[in-house]
């Protein structure tokens, strides 16, 4: 069971492995990458491509519940959305991250940044800036002018990043993003829009001698869920759900 399914409407997790130098764009060679993820997820099978050189497997979205993948001219990318648990979505990760060297020819030294995105998503109608504000509150220097008579949140999008190594090679950023747009909040007419936590783990660099992508990621994937599970959690997740359960 994905222990995480009752937090918010939606839970994704992603993997995003940008390189300094531009993937390779042949037919055979994005095909292959294709394939062997296929043949791995048979579910897989819609192949498209995008402007810009970007190429698209994804099973079908109707359920709510599918993965995808994709190669760009200088990223590959891997996400899971509402996956049946959480080592589900990790050992797809870890696949493309097993298959770039060889298929994809990434080098470790070709790492311009690689990260481990874990997502929730919660519908809400109303005005999103607003509903932070009440359910996290607001840094205490900024809550005199929240109060302002007539006040109305236009932005309200609260991020931290920490490094996690002298080299701060290393970060973790816990981040908010909301969807209210001037005019709903003018109008009053919300439409049921998502309202985002990202916490998003991330390595800069080529990678250390003698380490693989599979290494790497080990030590994001450490990082991120300690700190969904040890900080986020409770005093992110949980009071956004409070609040707008209430609301």
């Amino acid at each position: 069971m994905n222990r995480y399914a009752s937090l918010a409407d939606d839970f994704y997790v992603n993997l995003n492995l940008n390189t300094e130098m531009e993937l390779s764009s042949s037919r055979e060679t994005v095909l292959h990458f294709a394939e062997q993820m296929q043949k791995k997820y048979p579910q897989m099978r819609n192949f498209y491509a995008r402007d810009k050189g970007d190429h698209v497997l994804e099973e079908d979205k109707d359920s709510g519940v599918y993965r995808w993948c994709s190669v760009e001219p200088r990223r590959i990318g891997s996400g899971y959305v509402n996956p049946e648990s959480v080592p589900d979505a990790l050992e797809q990760h870890r696949m493309v991250l097993d298959l770039a060297p060889y298929v994809l020819s990434v080098s470790p030294l070709d790492c311009e940044a690689l990260d481990l995105l874990i997502g929730f998503d919660f519908n809400y109608r109303g005005n999103h800036n607003r509903l932070v504000a009440e359910a996290l509150g607001v840094c205490p220097a900024f809550e005199k002018l929240a109060s302002m008579p007539g006040a109305a949140f236009m932005s309200n999008e609260p991020n931290l990043t920490i490094a996690l190594d002298e080299d701060c090679r290393v970060q973790c950023r816990v981040s908010i993003e909301t969807r209210s747009a001037p005019y709903h909040i003018r109008t009053g007419e919300y439409q049921d829009d998502q309202l985002s936590v990202y916490i998003t783990a991330r390595r800069y660099g080529s990678l250390d001698r003698g380490q693989t992508y599979l290494d790497a990621f080990k030590q994001l994937e450490s990082i991120a869920f300690e700190v969904v599970d040890g900080y986020v959690v409770d005093s992110v997740l949980e009071p956004l759900a409070r609040s707008i359960s209430l609301d």
